[in-house]
């Protein structure tokens, strides 16, 4: 394969990947991965072909640096738009980003060369390479796995309906094991050989797994006769007056607005996104009062971000948190977020390279947040329905924003007992770009993997309820002043959690040792390696 025709497949390769994914257009979306999201696998394979592991490895770093760089296009709206750093950083940014995840896309590279020479090249060692590297992105240096294929398919209900018993991790393991047998199916043809006995299987199982997810659909149960009235706020305050003091007023005006509208519907319990308060209900007497007021004056619960501040050893610690106050006005709880924004909210090894780069969530802390503790559950207590005279108290689980980008921190919720999630965000940082779409489909994951009713709050949007199989009930615009206000469904008491709740990525871990013992035969087996020519190409 000549160079420039590799780099058609490359550039094939990256367009593929970026159409996998929601991107904004217009006042809406445009969404082709559910159909995009099988090329992308056979695209990189193919423009791979011949190559020896070392330049596999560069050649697929690049279509990974390429492909992602331009899906995370958007943050360049946060570094330089909102977090005021000079253009070069919202230009190097992204790229830095896509970098890492380019990392292992080139490792799936140097894999699939690897098998290659090996001749145990077939669909489902590819797909299990590939699952198992989605995996690691979860993990590796905290972790960034944005943008994983699995995510592709939150348009998908039969695959959907799967994520309860392998996570995101089986259903980029399944796109993966159809792109590939596709194209082994369809070198074959070309080649006139006969059909290879892996590929077909492997499209079997697709099409098993299709088959497989729309039966658990049809044999799902009605929804529990428990349900509790939930209202998202989408108080569309801009980032760049966000944290501005001359904005208060107006931010806590639309906030409280939005709650009595929300209480004159009927909702039991309100909730507010991410940092909605702009300023500390520890240390500021006057916000805490007023909100306490207005819970009193709505009867509902609420659930508020904000700013959490604790003194500890002569020192203020910060924390991006959710306070639950109670229809008479008490603060209840508080949830702070466990997994933090790498650069985002703090700045990894600071003693060494603090002073060179700061953390760009400046409005929330002087200095790094503090994570929480871990993942748990919290109460919600909550008034008599009406019809009853007894008080109520329901678990739940208050995923903040980047945590729920990791399914196994949010399933602790749903292990820990409890029977919704509230997920708040601020995903005004992304401005009009497709990052809060994409930002939706992760958080419809989380719901299908736990089986568990998320009600989202997002500061600008997307704000939406999302049922137990991850699918979009009801769903806001972004950058409008709204809210929702519906019967959200509680998962019933004492119900099993899901199998991926009780068991983890065991799938994804069972593909990352079947790469590992593949990739220990192909090395034992050797193979010849393609002649210098066809590896440097």
């Amino acid at each position: 394969m000549t160079r420039g025709r590799r780099w058609l497949w490359i550039a094939a390769y990256a367009l593929a990947t970026f159409l996998s994914f929601p991107h904004a257009l217009g006042a809406g979306s445009v969404d082709l991965g559910i159909v995009v999201a099988w090329l992308g696998p056979a695209l990189l394979v193919t423009a791979l072909r011949g190559l020896a592991p070392g330049a596999a490895f560069r050649w697929a770093f690049a279509a990974g640096l390429v492909a992602h760089a331009a899906i995370l296009h958007w943050i360049y709206v946060v570094t330089v738009v909102y977090g005021h750093a000079p253009a070069i950083v919202g230009v190097l940014a992204p790229i830095g980003l896509a970098a890492y995840m380019a990392i292992h896309v080139g490792a799936f590279g140097w894999i699939a060369a690897r098998f290659a020479r090996a001749r145990w090249d077939g669909p489902f060692a590819l797909a299990a390479a590939w699952a198992a590297l989605d995996l690691a992105r979860h993990h590796f240096l905290t972790g960034f796995p944005w943008a994983v294929i699995g995510y592709a398919q939150h348009q998908s209900p039969p695959l959907l309906a799967l994520a309860s018993f392998g996570g995101v991790i089986a259903l980029s393991f399944l796109t993966a094991l159809g792109s590939f047998s596709a194209l082994a199916l369809l070198r074959a043809r070309r080649s006139g050989v006969r059909a290879p006995r892996a590929a077909i299987a492997g499209l079997a199982t697709v099409v098993l797994a299709h088959v497989a997810g729309g039966a658990l659909l049809a044999s799902d149960p009605a929804s529990g006769p428990e349900r509790l009235r939930i209202a998202v706020l989408q108080g569309n305050v801009d980032q760049g007056v966000k944290w501005s003091p001359a904005y208060l007023e107006e931010t806590l005006s639309r906030y409280e607005t939005l709650s009595r509208r929300a209480a004159a519907k009927g909702a039991r319990v309100i909730v507010w996104p991410e940092t909605a308060v702009p300023g500390s209900i520890e240390t500021d007497p006057a916000f805490r009062e007023r909100i306490q007021a207005l819970a009193g004056d709505t009867g509902a619960t609420l659930v508020v971000g904000a700013v959490g501040i604790e003194l500890r050893k002569g020192q203020v610690h910060y924390f991006d948190s959710a306070y639950l106050f109670e229809n008479t006005g008490a603060i209840l709880d508080r949830y702070d977020k466990a997994h933090l924004v790498p650069f985002g909210e703090y700045v990894p090894l600071r003693e060494w390279i603090g002073r060179f780069v700061g953390a760009v969530a400046a409005g929330i802390a002087p200095d790094n947040v503090t994570a929480g503790a871990r993942p748990r559950v919290v109460s919600l207590a909550l008034p008599p329905a009406a019809g009853s005279s007894a008080d109520e108290a329901v678990p739940a689980g208050i995923p903040i924003c980047y945590e729920l980008l990791f399914p196994d921190l949010v399933r602790h919720f749903t292990g820990d007992g409890a029977r919704v999630l509230l997920a708040i965000t601020n995903d005004a940082w992304y401005g009009r770009t497709g990052a809060p779409y994409q930002f939706l489909a992760i958080t419809a994951l989380r719901s299908a993997e736990t089986r568990t009713w998320t009600a989202r709050a997002a500061n600008t949007g997307v704000s939406a309820v999302i049922d137990d199989r991850g699918r979009v009930r009801v769903r806001t615009p972004i950058f409008e002043q709204t809210l929702l206000v519906e019967d959200v469904p509680l998962r019933p008491i004492g119900a099993e959690p899901s199998f991926y709740v009780r068991h983890g990525d065991v799938f994804g871990i069972g593909c990352a040792v079947a790469t590992l013992l593949l990739l220990g035969v192909a090395w034992r087996r050797g193979g010849t390696a393609p002649d210098e020519s066809s590896a440097a190409s």
